[in-house]
């Protein structure tokens, strides 16, 4: 059963009203890859009576007004990537096209969405209930940041929205405590993983430069976002409060990682894994071509890469799934009368960091000094493929299961640093579990580029590319990389696209397709070396291309097709689904 959308089928479970109405920038479904079905689900089974409005008209009222007002709390996303993203390209065209839009008319999603929903509520009800944000936009707006689409400095989403409360990153505990103390008439001072609004600055708390500095000068902003960057972590991290005006953002620490059964316990919940048919008679929804049959193993990526927002919403730290909870869910899936056979992808943000552990991290906390994998993999990471072998071999014994694809991509120095394992995964993909192609993100070849991205050498991408081809002869396959490239990021210059193009035509044999212009998201390392043209760790001055037209040339230099294409470039890369697990068609940032 979905959770209502509208009068009618409150008033059906005997409802008078909701406690939690749900708004949401994505149509709805019910689906454990969307942001808003996980918390409705989450807060359903604490015993809170939730609704969901997905996607409402903000020029009338019509559509919030459908359940009335709620009881404890109105909760907005903008949905499973930043409005922003989801709306326009990097050279800030209006996308035409939208996944999680039903009839994928790119005509329901506002601009800033959680500021245009808040906007909406306020307008309507008035003096009403309070509002509560969450999801990848809120997570990546949350402090004072650099906004790509208006150049400029930003105020935390709090106060441009009137929130009353903001849950970043994974927020199920989050949630549940503010509707709890909403429920028994508690404030909401002092909750982790929340941000709010105060008039003094709590004791004990770090203050980061105020809004206005950091919008003002470089050094300052470079200053908040060390202070921001360096606190977190759930095990180490600071409050931070950042002055606006008279008024102070409060940052609270982030809550404590989901352990396994927490996680576990999420994935459990009854999604329907459909669209709710209040929305699918509006058309079809392109999403579900690729989430209705794809399983989450794991949140959270060790990576580190600087354009990537995955740090700042799902963390540092990789949680998995236990194989039993994952065997479950495949088990679900196969047993749906419209499954074909064919489970779409088992993964994550990086599928092979399933069953990947850092030694140090439940103790101590992700290092504040050092990245996990870059510039190498770090010793106390305990490289284990084993774990994600045996699951996958039990995936594919499950009854009705004909093929087990592992679509997220790979991170391929993981491989090679898996000495006693990672040949043996390389292998059992190329053997059952690669979909003609599979994915790989260098990113670029250049080392100051990739330095500036925080992505490993181009000596591994060849290794790699080496073994696979050489996999692929042994077990008579016809199997390709698909490698993502990124144009135009901070650091990258003509000349750098120029020795990239040789590198792929020579190296790697290829015409690169799969090409995306660097996107600066709010927040990220990247965006500060956008806004800055500063490295943050070095303090020095580094090029970086913000003319609109020679950012686009960037990207014809790699993709113009200056020879007869070989065997890798006749089987063309096909265009990447939105995958909203964390957001989504991308930048691959937001996966």
């Amino acid at each position: 059963m979905f959770l209502p959308t509208t009068a009618e089928e409150m008033h059906k479970r005997g409802w008078e009203a909701v406690d939690v109405i749900l708004v949401t920038g994505d149509t709805y479904i019910d689906s454990p890859h969307i942001g808003a079905a996980v918390i409705g689900r989450v807060l359903e089974a604490a015993g809170f009576r939730v609704g969901v409005i997905a996607q409402p008209d903000t020029a009338d009222d019509a559509d919030i007004r459908r359940l009335g007002e709620p009881r404890l709390f109105w909760g907005v996303t903008g949905g499973s990537m930043d409005s922003l993203v989801a709306n326009y390209t990097a050279g800030k065209k209006r996308r035409r096209s939208d996944d999680l839009t039903p009839g994928s008319v790119n005509n329901r999603r506002p601009d800033r969405a959680v500021i245009a929903y808040a906007n909406l509520i306020r307008r309507t009800f008035k003096q009403t209930r309070p509002i509560v944000a969450g999801g990848v936009e809120a997570s990546l707006r949350r402090i004072a940041h650099y906004d790509f689409w208006s150049d400029s400095v930003r105020r935390s989403l709090l106060f441009d929205a009137r929130l009353d409360i903001l849950a970043y990153g994974m927020a199920e505990r989050a949630v549940r405590e503010i509707a709890r103390r909403l429920a028994a008439g508690e404030d909401l001072r002092s909750i982790r993983g929340t941000c709010v609004i105060a008039h003094e600055p709590p004791p004990g708390y770090l203050e980061l430069p105020s809004f206005e500095d950091a919008a003002a000068g470089n050094k300052a902003f470079l200053r908040m976002f060390d202070g921001f960057a360096a606190n977190q972590d759930p095990v180490t991290a600071q409050g931070l409060v950042q002055r606006h005006a008279d008024r102070f953002l409060v940052h609270h620490p982030p809550q404590p990682h989901l352990t396994e059964q927490e996680l576990d316990a999420v994935y459990a919940l009854p999604f329907t894994r459909r669209v709710h048919p209040f929305y699918a008679h509006q058309g079809g929804v392109r999403a579900m071509d690729t989430i209705a049959s794809s399983i989450t193993t794991h949140r959270g990526c060790f990576g580190g890469c600087r354009f990537c927002s995955i740090a700042l919403h799902e963390g540092r730290t990789v949680l998995n799934r236990s194989e039993a909870s994952i065997r479950e869910e495949a088990r679900k899936i196969a047993g749906k009368p419209d499954f074909k056979g064919y489970l779409a992808d088992v993964g994550g943000a990086t599928a092979n960091m399933y069953g990947i552990a850092c030694v140090r991290q439940s103790r101590r906390g992700a290092c504040a000094d050092r990245q996990c994998l870059y510039p190498e993999p770090c010793p106390s990471l305990r490289i284990d493929h084993s774990r994600q072998m045996r699951l996958l071999a039990d995936l594919r014994s499950i009854s009705g299961v004909k093929k087990v694809f592992v679509a997220s991509g790979l991170r391929h120095d993981l491989v090679l640093a898996d000495k006693k394992h990672g040949a043996a995964y390389l292998r059992e993909l190329v053997k059952h579990h690669v979909s003609g192609q599979l994915k790989i993100a260098p990113e670029h070849t250049v080392p100051g580029v990739l330095a500036q991205m925080g992505k490993p050498p181009a000596q591994a991408l060849t290794t790699f590319q080496t073994l696979f081809a050489r996999m692929n002869a042994e077990e008579g396959r016809r199997q390709f990389l698909t490698y993502y490239f990124i144009a135009a990021h901070p650091g990258c210059t003509q000349e750098d696209m120029r020795l990239l193009k040789t590198f792929a035509v020579q190296k790697l044999h290829i015409v690169p397709e799969q090409v995306q212009i660097f996107t600066p998201l709010p927040s990220t390392w990247s965006s500060v070396l956008y806004r800055t043209q500063t490295d943050p760790a070095t303090g020095r001055k580094i090029f970086v291309e913000k003319d609109p037209g020679k950012r686009q040339r960037q990207k014809d230099i790699l993709t113009a097709d200056g020879k007869r294409p070989g065997p890798q470039e006749k089987h063309k890369n096909r265009r990447p689904a939105k995958t909203p697990r964390t957001g989504e068609r991308k930048p691959r940032a937001q996966r």
